[in-house]
């Protein structure tokens, strides 16, 4: 197993990603699916956000529910985000990435930053963790696990 740790330094709305990788084509493959997957979410395309879910994911989340299993349950967890980040400015931003890989099986675990409105319509920025499991499948890397989480108050 490897392991590959990615930066991102904040210098803008659109976060400059330092990369330092082993060579591994695995944690390149699946660094490129978390970072399309946040544009995705970034770009409200829901089609791309699903790219690479399998249809058994199970999420745990921050906002009720607190556990999503199956790709249906997942898709309806996209409503709730929208809605709270209405005013999102363009904002789900990968701060931090490690990648883990093996051969079949590998995971990410990632600081995160994205942006809504709290109850009386005011700018809401939200640190984040965020722990993905993937599984390769027919030589392509899904997406089996998603965990995203905020620090204890």
């Amino acid at each position: 197993m490897y392991s590959l740790i990615i930066s991102i330094k904040e210098t803008s709305l659109t976060p400059k990603i330092k990369t330092m990788s082993t060579g591994n084509k695995s944690e390149t493959a699946i660094r490129l699916l978390v970072e399309n997957w946040a544009e995705a979410v970034r770009n409200k395309d829901l089609a791309g956000i699903l790219a690479h879910h399998d249809e058994d994911i199970i999420m745990y989340d921050v906002p009720e529910p607190f556990q999503s299993k199956g790709i249906e349950s997942y898709i309806k967890t996209w409503d709730t985000y929208y809605a709270w980040s209405q005013n999102n400015l363009g904002i789900f931003d990968i701060r931090e990435l490690h990648i883990t890989a093996g051969e079949d099986v590998a995971y990410c675990c990632a600081a995160m930053r994205c942006a809504g409105v709290d109850e009386n319509n005011e700018d809401e920025f939200l640190d984040f963790r965020l722990t993905i499991g993937f599984k390769k499948i027919d030589d392509q890397w899904w997406f089996m696990h998603e965990h995203h989480s905020l620090p204890a108050i």
